[in-house]
């Protein structure tokens, strides 16, 4: 027997997660409702949790829904070169796979470290190195906000709080769009990052400093040096690429939706509201590996098996129509959605409030350097990366009148 469209599994890729994800999703919930059954590369199955409410169930139960990825039932079946493997690890010492009372003392270690960072010269950093980014642009009277600015500027910052030296930004910023994009350079890209930590980490074991890293090291917790590494890859790969697809898809909202038009003009009131606006409706983080199953159980009226892989769908649970009865409303002040995720495992405090940073004076620099800025390209042209897990744009050309640099 056939299956029919409304049971088949929904493959977890293709141009649609590029093009129209709103939409996908929607189907999606009409065609299997609030969890869904999809595939991986390879043919490898998993399910899509989409409800609002099941996605705060499984992120708030650690115990039935375990973050420990060697109870995953398909092991077996993942070659060793499958793509997605630097998104969904097999014993990898890092943060991402402990539970319990370990993972409550590693999280208090790297919030502890993120906290120590002053947030005047987190902003001041920030301020820096966008105005040194522009100052390149400026001139020219027309750019790629993506590729010139937006995908170079949350690592430059980063970089620096971790105590990385400025010239190995660009080679940081290739390795984890290759990692995220889940494509051939994948495993290359967390090679290169992987070696970049462990001789940073070197470096400050060796010679301490006032930086993130120096302040992990010194934590008395006892966790050894790979773990460190580990965690450190996990806090750069979701500290940059999203920050810098949080200010993109942020500036486009400004450019293209007339409500922003006040503040393109030298105002900035409403720069907040866009980026909570993104958070809920096109949020940088589509879709996160994962948690597994610790036993049978149900969910959503699926029958989800011990071993199962569930994908935790942030963007789709951020549209339930269960909760978003008015999806056309402003959000405001609203904070409920999945964007830094929820429970135990969800992003440190201390971390959203670095992105944050980074991200709103992103935009009030470029706002502020470059007054008249315009969308150079019909904004229905502009597209996306081909990713189920982050959504940010491809590029975003902007033209403007030339201004000398600072």
């Amino acid at each position: 027997m056939t299956p029919t469209a409304a049971s088949a599994p929904v493959p977890l890729g293709g141009p649609r997660f590029q093009t129209e994800p709103a939409e996908l999703y929607r189907e999606m919930r009409r065609d299997h409702g609030s969890v869904v059954p999809v595939v991986l590369d390879g043919d490898i199955p998993a399910w899509l949790v989409l409800g609002y409410r099941e996605l705060h169930q499984v992120t708030g139960d650690p115990q039935l829904f375990s973050r420990d990825s060697d109870l995953w039932s398909q092991w077996d079946r993942v070659p060793d070169d499958w793509p997605l493997l630097p998104m969904i690890g097999r014993k990898q010492p890092s943060i991402l796979y402990t539970v319990g009372e370990r993972h409550r003392e590693r999280a208090a270690m790297i919030s502890d470290a993120l906290e120590a960072v002053n947030p005047f010269e987190l902003r001041s950093q920030a301020e820096k190195f966008a105005d040194e980014l522009i100052d390149a642009i400026c001139p020219k009277g027309e750019t790629d906000l993506v590729g010139d600015y937006a995908a170079l500027l949350p690592v430059r910052v980063l970089a620096t709080l971790y105590g990385f030296a400025d010239e190995q930004g660009p080679g940081l910023v290739t390795a984890l769009n290759d990692m995220v994009n889940g494509g051939e350079g994948a495993l290359a890209g967390q090679q290169h990052l992987a070696g970049s930590m462990a001789r940073l980490l070197a470096d400050r074991k060796e010679t301490p400093a006032d930086d993130v890293v120096s302040r992990m090291l010194a934590d008395t917790s006892g966790f050894n040096d790979e773990e460190i590494a580990q965690d450190l890859m996990v806090m750069m790969a979701a500290g940059h690429q999203p920050t810098a697809d949080w200010i993109g898809n942020s500036l486009r909202l400004m450019l293209t939706d007339e409500r922003f038009a006040a503040s393109l003009f030298g105002g900035r009131h409403s720069v907040a509201e866009a980026m909570n606006e993104v958070l809920w409706e096109d949020t940088p983080t589509q879709n996160v590996a994962g948690r597994w199953a610790s036993r049978d159980t149900q969910l959503g009226g699926r029958r989800v098996r011990s071993g199962d892989l569930l994908l935790l769908g942030l963007q789709g649970a951020n549209s339930d129509p269960q909760v978003r009865t008015d999806s056309s409303a402003l959000t405001g002040g609203n904070n409920a959605h999945f964007s830094f995720g929820h429970g135990e495992h969800r992003c440190p405090f201390p971390a959203q409030e670095v992105a944050e940073v980074i991200a709103r004076t992103g935009i009030e620099v470029v706002l502020d350097r470059l007054p008249d800025i315009d969308l150079a390209v019909p904004a229905e042209s502009l597209t996306r990366r081909p990713s189920p897990w982050l959504r940010g744009l491809t590029e975003l050309p902007v033209r403007f009148t030339p201004v000398p640099v600072l």
